[in-house]
C-alpha cells in the first residue's frame, strides 16, 4: 500500500533551481530517463514531504539519488539515512548511485535500474 504524497509548495522554487543547476552526473542521468525510455515518466528534482529526490517515478513508486562527495561526510550521511527512512513509509524505494559510476559506467546505472522494473513488474506493481 502507497500513501498519498502532497506537494510541499514551499520547496518548489528550491526544486526549480535544483533542476536548473543540476550537476554533470544529474544532466547524463536524465538523458536515459526522460521521455519514458525505460517505459516509464521520471521527473526531475522531485519534492516529496520536506526533501526533494533527483529523480522520481510515481508509477513505480522510486526515487533515484546520485551522490556526490558530500554525502560520505558523517552530517551528509545521516541526513541520507532520515530522507531514505522516511521515503520507505510513503512506500516509495530508493536507489542510490555515486556520480562516478554515472558518469564512468552509466550501463552498469541503467541495468540496476531495468532490474528494479523487471522486479516489481513479476511482483504484479506497474
Amino acid at each position: 500500500m502507497h500513501m498519498i504524497i502532497r506537494y510541499n509548495k514551499k520547496l518548489k522554487a528550491l526544486a526549480s533551481n535544483l533542476r536548473n543547476e543540476s550537476t554533470r552526473s544529474e544532466i547524463y542521468l536524465w538523458k536515459y530517463l526522460k521521455g519514458k525510455q525505460l517505459g516509464y515518466r521520471f521527473i526531475r528534482q522531485k519534492p516529496i514531504g520536506v526533501y526533494i529526490v533527483d529523480f522520481y517515478c510515481k508509477e513505480l513508486h522510486l526515487a533515484i539519488e546520485l551522490d556526490g562527495i558530500s554525502h560520505h561526510w558523517e552530517e551528509t550521511v545521516e541526513k541520507d539515512e532520515r530522507k531514505e527512512a522516511y521515503l520507505r513509509t510513503l512506500g516509495i524505494e530508493l536507489i542510490r548511485f555515486q556520480d562516478a559510476e554515472v558518469l564512468g559506467n552509466i550501463d552498469y546505472v541503467i541495468g540496476v535500474i531495468l532490474d528494479y522494473i523487471e522486479k516489481g513488474n513479476e511482483d504484479g506493481t506497474d
